[in-house]
């Protein structure tokens, strides 16, 4: 008899039973899950990353002097816009109304910090566009800076809450 393991049956890190693949059919092909008969409710997703960047970027950065422009204006602009566009680059994303999105930059001594917040009253969430916001907004700024540094680096992208949806509220453990 094999032994009795209490995490049977249980996803690794959260402790609530496993759920079937919802993106494969019967079959076990990858399929676009039908939303259709789901009611539309209000849902957000956080998501936040970083840039690693040398010494000369971040006073590059802090004193408007990159050569390319402002490049945190640019990032922002740029998160949005792939917030906007999640669905063409993720096969299996819902096209969904993003009713809100919200990019916000912030130059640190070693580099910069970014989080995206998106919103919408939609049938599915936004995690994924939060998540495609803050790491285009950071493939931004690694371009707008790599004349001046290559090794620039990003770093960490990760979902830290979200809201609404049948699975209800979410936040990552600080």
């Amino acid at each position: 008899m094999a032994a009795h393991d209490e995490n049977q049956g249980r996803s690794p890190n959260s402790g609530t039973p496993h759920q079937p693949f919802t993106h494969l059919d019967e079959r076990g092909q990858a399929r676009m899950v039908d939303v259709t008969e789901k009611t539309p409710t209000v849902r957000s997703a956080t998501a936040r990353g970083f840039v690693r960047c040398a010494a000369h970027i971040v006073a590059a950065l802090r004193d408007g002097t990159a050569p390319k422009g402002d490049v945190l204006a640019v990032a922002r602009i740029a998160g949005i816009q792939a917030a906007k566009r999640t669905p063409e680059l993720l096969p299996l994303a819902h096209t969904i109304g993003v009713h809100g999105a919200a990019v916000e930059l912030e130059v640190r001594d070693d580099g910069v910090g970014i989080e995206a917040t998106v919103r919408t009253a939609d049938r599915t969430g936004v995690e994924m566009e939060a998540l495609t916001a803050v790491s285009v907004a950071a493939l931004t700024v690694v371009d707008m800076v790599k004349g001046l540094d290559k090794s620039t680096s990003i770093e960490k992208v990760e979902l830290i809450r979200k809201t609404g949806g049948k699975s209800g509220d979410w936040h990552r453990e600080s």
